[in-house]
């Protein structure tokens, strides 16, 4: 297993607030990855996506073992997220500054053919294949609820003027509530991870052309992002991609 990932600013925003880490513990033959996109006044959502990327890897990698069980990887996710939760949520409440402060989480293990995923928000996973591509999360997002609804397309709801208005996120509320998804994955199949910056700008058949035919998998984070920097990147743009 191999994992490679990036993160800008884009083109208008000055400050980052997603974060990523990529990490693969020893002997234990996993490898892992968490984005989140931090949302808040000022650098509070800087703030809310690096502690929620630093409490779950620290939860995950202290507690990943040889040979678990999907469910346990599974039970392990949610757990992971519950402290990133109530970690965001503790620091919200220090200070005026910090107030509403949060962060959407995507997250992947990798453990032999099954990956677990596990996400809060709208950043998404993608399995990535030479077969095709499929998202694998549901976005917890205003417009998602519409597209169930049949309220409006989901080509329209690209252009949408409240498209990253969320309605579920870590660090905003107490408790919280994420989905998870088993997936198969073979060998040479690919988990890609990203915030709304690269989706909103990127679309699912240029993401599985990048992946599978644009070249090396180490160059395709960077070629991925130049898309979105070419097409004006006006949020942050995080890609993290994971080789089974």
């Amino acid at each position: 297993m191999r994992a490679w990932g990036l993160t800008s600013a884009g083109v208008v925003r000055k400050e980052n607030q997603d974060f990523f880490e990529t990490f693969m513990p020893e002997g234990i033959h996993m490898g892992a990855a968490v984005v989140c996109d931090g949302m808040g006044g000022a650098k509070s959502g800087e703030v809310a996506s690096s502690l929620a990327v630093s409490a779950y890897v620290q939860e995950m990698v202290g507690r990943l073992r040889p040979n678990m069980k999907v469910d346990a990887i599974a039970a392990l996710g949610k757990e992971a997220v519950t402290r990133a939760n109530y970690t965001v949520f503790k620091k919200s409440l220090e200070s005026q500054e910090y107030d509403g402060m949060g962060t959407t989480l995507v997250s992947a293990v990798m453990s032999g053919s099954n990956t677990v995923v596990v996400n809060v928000g709208d950043s998404r996973a993608y399995l990535v294949t030479a077969e095709g591509i499929e998202r694998l999360t549901v976005d917890h997002s205003v417009v998602e609820d519409m597209i169930q609804r049949g309220d409006i397309t989901r080509e329209r709801a690209r252009r949408h003027p409240i498209k990253n208005l969320i309605t579920r996120a870590v660090g905003t509320e107490k408790h919280i509530e994420c989905d998870i998804f088993n997936v198969d994955a073979k060998f040479g199949d690919f988990i890609l991870l990203c915030s709304d910056g690269l989706s909103n700008l990127v679309s699912d058949p240029e993401i599985l052309f990048e992946v599978i035919h644009g070249g090396q998998p180490e160059t395709c984070c960077h070629r991925l992002m130049e898309i979105a920097l070419k097409r004006g990147a006006p949020d942050n743009v995080t890609i993290v991609l994971i080789e089974r």
